[in-house]
Parts: C-alpha cells; structure tokens; sequence
C-alpha cells in the first residue's frame, strides 16, 4: 500500500491526467506546493513500486495499478468533502478538513460514510432535520 504522501501524488497525477491529458512535474509541485525536485524524486519512487511508468525527459504515466488507486483515492475525497457538506461544516474549512483526515481513515470507515451519505440523500427530510438539529444548538450556544 502507498505511504500518504504517495497517495498525495498519486491523487494529484491521477487528477491531472482526467483534466489535461497529462502531469507534468511543475504542475505537480505547484498543485501540492512543493518543489520540482521533490516531484522527481517521488515520481521514481512510484516507478519503482510500478504505479506509473516513468522515462527520463518523456515524462510518465499510470499504470493500471496507479490509475485503479488514483480513482479510489479520488473518490475517497470527493466522498468526505460531500460528507462534510452534509453534515455542515462550513465550505471554506472543507478541502482542509479532508486534507487533514483522509489518510487517517480506514477504508472500512470510508464505506461507512458512504453508507451514511446515501442515507441522507435518499431522504432529504433527514438532512432537513440534521439542519434543524444544528440550528437549536447554535442558538442554546
């Protein structure tokens, strides 16, 4: 299994891929805030551990193990942020907060999310009174 931060780029690549029709290294190190030499580096890690094929000065793609974990990851977040929505939280904290807890989850902890968002969607009576309940204990506060 990849590190977090292997999960980082993979994501990134994989999200870079879907938009572009490829990653490049300086699009990388912009979108994770990190240096191009950094991305190099990682970028011969996922080489070597065959989640994408890399040649020197071509560039580099996913291999089908990458792009099978770039769409779990990518899904994984997407589903928190829609959780977070959800339940409330504010969306200006939302990409942070799955930031923040996204690798620290399990995958049977994502599936219960799931579990949990599909149920408020299929009754939208159940967010309003999610909504109501929130409203009552901001102003007890």
């Amino acid at each position: 299994m990849p590190t977090p931060s292997m999960e980082d780029y993979i994501e990134q690549i994989y999200n870079l891929i879907e938009e572009k029709g490829y990653a490049r290294v300086s699009d990388i190190a912009e979108a994770l805030s990190v240096h191009p030499s950094s991305v190099t580096k990682m970028v011969q890690k996922l080489d070597k551990d065959e989640y994408l094929v890399y040649e020197k000065y071509r560039g580099f793609s996913l291999t089908a193990k990458g792009k099978k974990i770039g769409k779990r990851l990518v899904f994984r977040h997407d589903l928190l942020e829609q959780f977070l929505k959800i339940i409330g939280v504010k969306d200006e904290n939302i990409y942070k907060d799955v930031e923040g807890i996204e690798h620290h989850l399990s995958w049977d902890a994502i599936d219960r999310i799931g579990d949990l968002v599909q149920f408020f969607e299929e009754e939208p009576s159940r967010m309003e009174a999610l909504a109501e309940i929130q409203r009552q204990n901001e102003n007890a506060e």
